[in-house]
């Protein structure tokens, strides 16, 4: 689908879907239901279980889940698949995590994972090159994952 250069319209959360969408909805709606179930299946880590003793479970797979999401769309945009009104509207929607995209965008976080991993003032395990970790006399084989999203490295040198 060719790029508009400026769209006319003025997109709006509440605007209907713009032409294109339904060629995308049934992806979308599958991403957004298997959200809507790990979700389910998930607690929150800051607020813990209701029951004393219970070990919240791990939010990886709604992590998972948002970058899977964020990155069809972001390719099948970057691909021009998708003109730039559906780009802007999912994004207003919240189909993509737009924070993450902005990050993709500037060099060296062209494979990141989730923003948590990069927050915080410190470096999360998973952007640590592999490289870095054999030298600091890891084995042969590097075997690491992130403790909030799973990622088992997201370094762009990797």
């Amino acid at each position: 689908m060719p790029r508009t250069t400026k769209s006319k319209l003025k997109i709006k959360k509440t605007s209907p879907p713009p032409p294109g969408y339904d060629k995308i909805a049934p992806t979308i709606l599958k991403y957004k239901q298997k959200l809507k179930s790990a979700t389910t299946n998930s607690t929150s880590p800051t607020t813990g279980s209701t029951i004393p003793g219970a070990k919240p479970t791990s939010l990886c797979p709604i992590y998972k889940i948002t970058h899977d999401v964020t990155k069809y769309i972001y390719d099948l945009h970057t691909r021009q698949k998708i003109s730039d009104e559906l780009y802007t509207w999912l994004t207003l929607q919240d189909y993509v995590d737009s924070l993450l995209i902005a990050k993709w965008k500037k060099q060296g976080y062209e494979k990141l994972c989730c923003t948590q991993c990069i927050t915080g003032g410190s470096t999360c395990i998973c952007r640590v090159p592999k490289v870095e970790l054999l030298k600091r006399g890891q084995d042969d084989k590097v075997d690491v994952e992130c403790v909030t999203c799973g990622c088992r490295g997201c370094a762009s040198s990797d």
